[in-house]
């Protein structure tokens, strides 16, 4: 793949796990549904041939291995600075958070260190690395949000709807 679709690739899937964080989005099980994006990012930086610098091999793997931790430590982050809500229709909804963007910056930060690490000793980094890390990312994020609402939820049938009492939909606050 040339660098500027590699480019391209990687601006398209920040914007649009940006946007979806940033917006409310309803938080289901379903796992076909939010497994596409990351297996996506997965298969396009698998193909990468250079995700491992060949001349500096060791460093190079180092390099991955602190980008996925990266990549899970933003995933972690993202899921627990999401606020989730239960709407009216008994539906689960998240929702990033200003401390959402202060992960997402934090994040950079980090992988630009990463990047800059890796400059300086001459090795040569890929976009696949990224591309890994951001697919953690979602998963960690995704699987956390479901596991945070299985938790959270309200017990249903409590008698304080037949009583008569209105009932105030759940909020989870970060």
């Amino acid at each position: 793949m040339s660098a500027l679709v590699d480019v391209l690739v990687i601006i398209a899937a920040v914007a649009l796990i940006a946007v979806r964080q940033l917006r409310p989005q309803r938080v289901t099980a379903d796992g076909r549904r939010w497994l596409v994006l990351p297996v996506v990012l997965v298969v396009v930086a698998l193909r990468e041939p250079g995700l491992l610098d060949q001349h500096h091999r060791s460093l190079s793997v180092l390099l991955l291995g602190a980008e996925l931790l990266v990549g899970l430590a933003m995933g972690v982050g993202w899921a627990r600075t999401s606020r989730l809500w239960t709407g009216q229709d008994g539906t689960l909804w998240s929702r990033g958070t200003k401390a959402t963007i202060a992960v997402w910056i934090g994040g950079i930060a980090l992988r630009l260190g990463l990047m800059g690490i890796g400059a300086l000793a001459d090795v040569h980094q890929g976009t696949g690395a990224l591309l890994l890390a951001l697919a953690a990312s979602v998963l960690v994020r995704r699987g956390m949000l479901v596991m945070r609402a299985r938790t959270a939820r309200p017990p249903y049938g409590d008698g304080s709807a037949a009583a008569g009492a209105a009932t105030e939909p759940w909020k989870d606050r970060v």
